[in-house]
């Protein structure tokens, strides 16, 4: 395949459109479900909305979780009518519904949401192709080197034959290109196509993705392996180059536990996480400023941030008021600056800032909202998650940076 330029630029309203019904059967509602601290659909929509080749982002759903959270993450809603929500509805089904109710859009890109190491990079290609190149369909591809061998019945016993080899004279992986396959990611069509029922036709080409892009979800089998993949192969955003600067921890229900527990003699304890201790530590020796806004006074509290050696605030009337004037004190954009909440006067904070982390047991509010929600509750766990995920995505800016100097 080959460029043609930009001189024949197609007009028209491009869509980008996720299917994320309510009903899944392998996984009960895997698309809203945290794959390395996020919700599934949130790789894919930050892909969507980051390749800046979309006129709208659209989520087709049936579910007000689904709904609630994608809005979150940038898209607009489309409500699927019963009809297209049903077990045995298609994928087609739901897209043609979605073009009758939307004139405007000329093409769509489908992007499959159970493909969370998709990059922007891939969906601008795909674009591209469609809007520059002359292309009617555009889908996603991996190349595989199998041997593919077909079944023969014989009689009684089934014998096989060779599909896509010559058993005499079989290939050298390096002496063979291999075999396109689709791997499901997503499928580009325009308005045409898709209403007479069609996702490939007319002039069809495709956008090839490294294997390690290559990860589709569809049982409890595969989500330890795709939050493995995601976490080294995943698309993180447009963190800049700096990465994070400014960490802020809520005390109470993050940094120490939501309980208060009282001896036989009435003296109140609670209690927090030596790991947690250990990656605010780590965050610190990379150059990242660590302070901590309790809701009040307490002993366990700040006898915990003067081992740390880190400030904290208490009793503030806005968490978001002080936070910003901490980020104007360092210098520093939003972005550079994350916060992890448990719950509602902690919300405008996680709105806010580049990065938001919720524990496990946080509200659901701040977990809805949250770009990082972790696995332990507040108190047992929750903030070591958070700032291992935060050196995850620092180091990734720094790679990044040093790729754009090359």
């Amino acid at each position: 395949m080959s460029d043609c330029g930009d001189s024949n630029r197609r007009a028209g309203h491009f869509a980008c459109l996720i299917l994320a019904r309510g009903g899944s059967k392998g996984i009960k509602l895997k698309n809203i479900k945290a794959l390395a601290g996020q919700p599934l659909i949130a790789w894919v929509l930050r892909a969507a909305v980051d390749s800046g080749e979309f006129d709208s982002v659209w989520v087709s759903t049936d579910h007000d979780g689904i709904a609630r959270i994608s809005k979150e993450w940038g898209a607009q809603v489309h409500r699927r009518s019963p009809h297209t929500s049903r077990d045995q509805a298609t994928s087609i089904e739901a897209v043609q519904e979605f073009l009758i109710e939307h004139p405007e859009v000329k093409f769509v890109g489908q992007v499959q949401c159970t493909s969370p190491c998709l990059h922007p990079s891939h969906l601008q290609r795909a674009c591209h192709m469609i809007r520059n190149m002359g292309f009617d369909s555009v889908f996603a591809v991996t190349r595989r080197h199998l041997f593919r061998w077909t079944e023969t019945p014989v009689d009684k016993d089934v014998s096989t034959k060779a599909e896509n080899l010559n058993p005499a004279k079989r290939p050298r992986r390096q002496d063979w290109s291999g075999e396109l396959y689709e791997n499901g990611s997503f499928y580009f069509s325009t308005r045409e196509l898709l209403m007479d029922g069609l996702f490939q036709g007319g002039k069809v080409g495709y956008c090839e993705m490294q294997p390690e892009y290559s990860v589709d979800i569809d049982t409890d089998i595969d989500w330890p392996i795709a939050e493995q993949r995601v976490i080294k192969f995943g698309y993180f955003g447009k963190t800049k180059p700096q990465g994070v600067k400014l960490v802020v921890f809520a005390a109470d229900g993050v940094l120490i536990d939501n309980q208060i527990n009282f001896t036989a003699t009435g003296d109140e304890f609670r209690s927090f996480s030596r790991s947690d201790t250990i990656g605010i530590k780590q965050l610190r020796d990379k150059g990242v400023e660590v302070r901590v806004i309790a809701d009040e006074d307490n002993d366990v509290t700040t006898k915990l941030v003067a081992r740390l050696g880190i400030s904290m605030l208490t009793e503030a009337k806005s968490k978001v008021d002080r936070l910003n004037e901490w980020r104007k004190e360092l210098d520093l954009d939003w972005s550079q600056v994350a916060f992890m909440g448990r719950d509602i006067p902690d919300l405008d904070c996680m709105k806010t800032v580049g990065i938001g982390g919720a524990p496990c047991d946080a509200h659901s509010d701040i977990t809805t909202t949250a770009k990082f929600v972790a696995k332990a509750a507040g108190g047992k766990g929750a903030v070591r998650e958070f700032c291992d995920h935060l050196l995850l995505v620092m180091e990734k800016a720094k790679s990044a940076a040093e790729n754009r100097k090359i």
